[in-house]
């Protein structure tokens, strides 16, 4: 009898996706990507621009640098190639890179978005069966040099430790990080990835203040997001109205934070940044399975082993550039707390929500998405003023009546307990909600948040301004928490 299960090999639709070669300009990237499907050929651009001159063209060390940055939005491909080609400057680490994290991505595409539910699916590969297999890449990945020079630098990066480039959105996680660096004193460079559509909006109130008042504030400006539409229409099991399709997902990519972390690296260079700091806190760190498949629930990019990966191909360059966050051990709950009550001037510019829209000149949240409710469910938690950040009455009213504790974006432990202040305070009807006072502790665990996970020259005096807004600190000690005492 015919097997009619839909298989693993029907995700390879397009025969080869050709990134490059590249255009390299003093201020300007441009990556040609290119995809041949079924005899026929189609081909947009990936562009990288910069306010002032960041690449020499003629120097290998920018071709090398600009060609590792192109490459970043293809790793998403790996499941639906025969082959993906890379057409730059590629030394022999920046392959081997490149190949883990494309492994790696094809693996988390593959459970996230093929084995659980995904409304963005269409066709037999919406039901695709669980597959364990030695490799989920079906790409295979091949690197060519047309235009460049042959021979990859080796000049290390002159950089200082003790200057900071902040990965900005405008959100709470990046603006609490800057504030905290620039209380302590700190050489801090809030650096923001200027998508060309509407994800920018989240960034705009964030930006023009701190362009106003931190003067090595700057931006990035990409069209990663075109490329990204671009490339969606090339996968036939993906509904076509995805665009008009209102959810908090995208449909298949999951390496999203490297496209913009790369568009920072000239001006880290440039500048001679030797710190990365990206916001993510305690619960971006996980690792489970589905059907005996491990994976990183789709938070891989925002997490504590993508920024030790990030920091050793950083040494193995000699970029001296150490990628981490400072607020590992602390929750969503409470990096709310703590920007709204210590930096109230910065907590006014969040901008925590995708379907932003302009009115008066300033950007407003939607109120309706999942991240507007969870966020004007935790400011009034916390005794803070929604409206500061731009809900409305109506909006604030309508977010605590429907936010959901099934569809929360927390962990279990920090969804309850959230919903167990808001049951606590009458703010929302959750009788069940029970209490997990460890979320409102700093909390230590070996793998989401060691203590280490921060230098050692900052991280005192980081929680030492963090721990009066908490119960304490906590450690994980056999399967249970226990009081951690942080010394002076």
């Amino acid at each position: 009898m015919k097997n009619d299960l839909p298989s693993y090999d029907q995700l390879v639709v397009i025969d080869e996706l050709r990134v490059g070669p590249l255009r390299l300009e003093k201020n300007r990237l441009a990556a040609p990507y290119r995809v041949r499907a079924k005899g026929l050929e189609d081909s947009t651009e990936l562009i990288y621009s910069f306010g002032e001159p960041v690449f020499e063209p003629g120097d290998p060390g920018s071709q090398n640098l600009a060609s590792f940055m192109a490459a970043q939005l293809a790793l998403n491909y790996g499941l639906f190639c025969r082959h993906i080609v890379l057409d730059g400057l590629y030394d022999e680490t920046s392959r081997r890179f490149l190949q883990a994290m494309l492994e790696n991505t094809s693996r988390e595409i593959y459970v996230k978005k093929f084995l659980q539910p995904n409304l963005f699916l269409t066709g037999p590969v919406a039901s695709l069966p669980a597959e364990k297999r030695e490799k989920y890449t079906n790409a295979e990945l091949v690197f060519v040099n047309t235009a460049f020079s042959e021979k990859a630098p080796d000049e290390p990066w002159q950089v200082d430790q003790d200057a900071y480039c902040v990965l900005s959105s405008g959100g709470k996680d990046s603006l609490l990080s800057y504030a905290l660096l620039k209380e302590l004193g700190k050489e801090a460079h809030p650096i923001f990835g200027n998508e060309s559509g509407r994800h920018w909006f989240t960034a705009v109130n964030g930006y023009r203040y701190l362009k106003e008042t931190e003067p090595n504030t700057d931006k990035v400006w990409l069209n990663s997001d075109r490329v990204f539409a671009w490339m969606l229409r090339h996968l036939p099991f993906v509904r076509q109205d995805f665009a008009t399709l209102r959810t908090d997902d995208y449909p298949i990519r999951l390496w999203t934070v490297a496209v913009f972390l790369v568009g920072v690296l000239p001006l880290m260079r440039k500048r001679g940044l030797g710190r990365l700091l990206i916001g993510n806190e305690y619960d971006t760190t996980r690792r489970l399975h589905h059907e005996g498949i491990p994976h990183y629930d789709g938070l891989y990019d925002q997490s504590r082993f993508f920024d030790e990966a990030c920091s050793r191909y950083f040494a193995a360059r000699g970029w001296g550039i150490r990628q981490f966050s400072i607020l590992r051990p602390v929750s969503e709950f409470m990096i709310q707390k703590v920007l709204t009550q210590r930096y109230p001037e910065l907590q006014a510019h969040q901008l925590s929500c995708h379907a932003a829209h302009e009115q008066g000149g300033r950007m407003h949240p939607c109120g309706r998405c999942e991240k507007c409710r969870r966020i004007v469910a935790m400011l009034c938690v916390i005794g803070g003023d929604p409206r500061r950040c731009g809900y409305t009455d109506e909006q604030i009213a309508n977010a605590l009546e429907s936010v959901d504790p099934g569809k929360i974006k927390q962990l279990g432990p920090d969804a309850s307990q959230l919903f167990y202040l808001l049951h606590k305070a009458g703010l929302a009807h959750a009788p069940n909600a029970k209490a997990h006072p460890e979320v409102l502790h700093l909390r230590f665990d070996k793998e989401r948040s060691p203590l280490d996970a921060a230098p050692e020259d900052i991280r005192q005096a980081i929680y030492n301004i963090v721990l009066p807004y908490t119960e304490g600190a906590l450690a994980r000690d056999g399967g249970r928490w226990a009081p951690l005492e942080m010394g002076a």
